[in-house]
């Protein structure tokens, strides 16, 4: 394996330079809904601590954008009381899984006040909004300190505790998949003690939610701090989801099927395809009588889909499978030609030539792009390696591409560097220079892999979209619908021309829900669309909380009579919220595509601890994408074929992402690999099938 690195000396400096900066802070992905004022409380600092590492972090964040947060050490806490204003009133930003209820009972306030003082709350509560709080007064409230003797260390798992010798309060903030159980068990204490100290809780603990622990237990053992685990940290908040596991349906592409039974308390079960009574009462070892007791519908008739109580806890049936239809690409290695894999990466070295050490680090604070670059770089050499370790018989070849969104050096790269006889160039960046970078090298036939874009592109031949596009995602799901011969059903906002366009076009079996006069969902022309014995998948193209309301009310009243899931085609932040309960979207088995997966197998595994091991914080998405864009590149050049026969040919998977490269109509190829998700009852997330 060799490797030009020509602009690596920089980029190492850089990188030491890197980490070095950020040995005193952490980088966090912004999960989906976050705010500055909600990971300022994660991780106990100001948002005016966040703000100064991430000045552009003030014109807003989104999903999945990556930020400096400030970890000092040991962190403590300690509890003061704020001082209410008299002169104007008070400011309040909604976060995820708040309701107006609980800000007005943060505040001593009614809903009905909230709702006079913010009037735009009549089309619900969503994240970020600021509400005007009328004349109200928080309880309580954390303020930050070093200092304070009586102050809690936060630890790894999220928890902050006190030393219960002393007989102190100490806290915990709940993680993912936590449940009250085993928190009281961890701490020592029962079940009720830790209902009595916290009267706030409901039945279920929502994440992030701080639960103060009485000193009738003991703190666990070994605890560390934030600064240990700030890449254990990054990596739970980013992906706040549950567990990914797969949702398995007989098929020739399918073996080496395992079911274990679980039999404490209750669970709820899919029934499958080709499933019969007797077939379920061997598997859970109960008889018809006591099924058909637990689910009296049972005497209608089994039916594909429908979900059952049965003796259990979680999830019934935990299944794993081997899908042949990916191939694995290592054992199918050819070393005899070597062959000439090119980066062109952003890292615009020409722009930071004259930086010092100090000020090239306040740039890497601030610079989201050139971290977001070196990111996806040291993912790309963590496949480099690996490759080496397998033997691949390829040169690689690292070139700054010198861009921004109106300009690159990207012409005069391919020009003095001799592109033309490269074998692959994965890169640059934008889509505009990828296309540049095709069009100069299409007469070669060079395959010009486009990492990062989710735009469409223009029509070379030699373009490979590793991205799907919007559109592609939605098309997805739609095909996935279709293909097992749903009754499709669309619940569309008004709002949401563009999508209804785009679905009437494309997909002209989809019947729309007729709107009353003023745009609310009609239950009854919604029921009297439904077909008995199919699926009737119900997409629902509305941020509005009314609507989603109306809507799932409707499917969960019919479950009964019908065969209903719940859709969404794109990403939909209302559904963060507590008005929409998670228990309805597992119940309605949520549908919906993902370019990603949550990925625990012993390559992924590898992978982790590979990049831990270099970079000592655990991989982002884009070192991740780093990985599994280059990793797969190199696995198809070393091929007999070639890369561009192994693209038409092969389907592949690999840490996070699949590669199913498609041909397009009017030229190039799109990457086909879009995961379709949905929600289980047990709050895991499966791959539909």
């Amino acid at each position: 394996m060799k490797i030009n690195r020509g602009i690596i000396s920089f980029l190492v400096l850089a990188f030491l330079i890197s980490v070095t900066t950020f040995a005193q802070t952490t980088k966090h992905t912004v999960a989906k809904g976050e705010t500055i004022t909600q990971i300022a409380q994660k991780y106990k600092v100001t948002p005016y601590d966040i703000y100064r590492l991430n000045p552009d972090a003030q014109a807003g964040i989104h999903e999945n954008d990556v930020i400096l947060v400030p970890v000092a050490g040991k962190i403590t806490v300690a509890e003061s009381k704020p001082k209410p204003s008299a002169s104007k009133p008070a400011m309040h930003t909604a976060v995820a899984k708040e309701t107006l209820y609980s800000i007005s009972k943060m505040y001593n306030v009614t809903v009905d006040e909230l709702k006079v003082a913010n009037p735009f709350l009549s089309e619900g509560l969503k994240i970020g909004q600021v509400l005007k709080i009328p004349g109200g007064t928080a309880a309580t409230t954390v303020a930050v300190s070093e200092t304070k003797p009586k102050a809690v260390e936060v630890t790894r798992g999220a928890t902050e505790q006190s030393a219960a010798k002393s007989g102190s309060v100490s806290f915990h903030v709940v993680e993912p998949k936590e449940t009250k159980f085993g928190i009281a068990k961890k701490y020592g204490i029962s079940v009720a003690d830790l209902e009595r100290q916290n009267p706030g809780i409901g039945q279920n603990l929502p994440v992030g939610y701080k639960l103060s622990i009485g000193a009738t237990g003991s703190a666990p053992a070994r605890t560390e701090t934030v600064a240990e685990t700030r890449g254990t940290a990054e990596r739970s908040e980013a992906k706040p989801k549950p567990v990914t596991t797969e949702a398995i349906t007989p098929s020739t592409d399918i073996t080496d099927i395992n079911r274990t039974v679980k039999k404490t308390g209750y669970a709820n079960y899919e029934v499958k395809p080709k499933e019969t009574m007797f077939s379920l009462t061997q598997m859970l070892g109960i008889s018809e009588e006591e099924l058909i007791k637990l689910n009296p519908t049972l005497k209608d008739g089994l039916k594909i889909g429908m979900i059952l109580k049965v003796p259990g806890k979680g999830s019934m049936v935990a299944e794993t499978s081997t899908n042949k239809s990916f191939e694995d690409l290592s054992k199918t290695i050819s070393g005899k030609d070597r062959k000439q894999l090119v980066l062109l990466l952003p890292f615009n070295a020409t722009k930071i030539q004259g930086d010092t050490l100090k000020t090239l680090a306040t740039r890497l604070k601030k610079d989201a792009f050139l971290n977001m670059t070196l990111d996806f770089y040291s993912g790309a050499l963590v496949a480099i390696d690996s490759a080496k370790a397998l033997g691949l018989n390829i040169d690689v070849r690292i070139f700054d591409s010198e861009e921004s969104k109106l300009s690159s050096n990207v012409a005069n790269i391919v020009q003095n560097n001799k592109l033309q006889e490269a074998d692959a160039v994965i890169g640059p960046f934008y889509q505009q220079h990828a296309e540049k970078v095709a069009d100069l090298l299409s007469k070669n036939n060079v395959p010009v892999i486009s990492p990062l874009s989710k735009e469409s592109g223009k029509p070379y031949a030699n373009l490979y979209q590793a991205m799907p596009t919007s559109d592609y995602s939605k098309s997805a799901v739609f095909n996935y619908m279709i293909s097992k011969n749903g009754n499709i059903i669309v619940v569309s906002d008004p709002k949401k021309a563009a999508n209804r366009e785009f679905i009437t076009q494309h997909f002209p079996q989809a019947k729309f829900v007729e709107l009353d006069e003023n745009g609310n969902l009609n239950a009854e022309k919604l029921k009297a669309m439904f077909v008995k014995d199919i699926m009737n998948y119900v997409v629902i193209d509305s941020e509005r909380t009314g609507m989603i309301l109306s809507t799932t009310n409707v499917l969960l009243n019919e479950m009964a009579n019908q065969q209903l899931q719940l859709v969404i085609i794109e990403p939909n932040e209302t559904l963060d919220f507590d008005e929409i309960s998670m228990k309805r979207l597992t119940i309605l088995k949520l549908l919906y595509p993902s370019l990603t997966r949550e990925n625990e197998s012993p390559e992924s595994v590898v992978f982790e601890n590979e990049y831990k091991k270099k970079n000592k914080i655990f991989p982002s998405q884009y070192a991740t994408r780093g990985f599994d864009i280059t990793f797969d590149t190199m696995l198809r050049l070393s091929q007999d074929k070639g890369f561009a026969a192994s693209a038409n040919d092969d389907k592949t998977e690999q840490v996070e992402s699949k590669f199913d490269y498609a041909k397009k109509e009017d030229g190039g190829y799109i990457n086909k690999g879009v995961y379709i998700l949905q929600y289980n009852e047990d709050l895991s997330v499966k791959e539909a099938n």
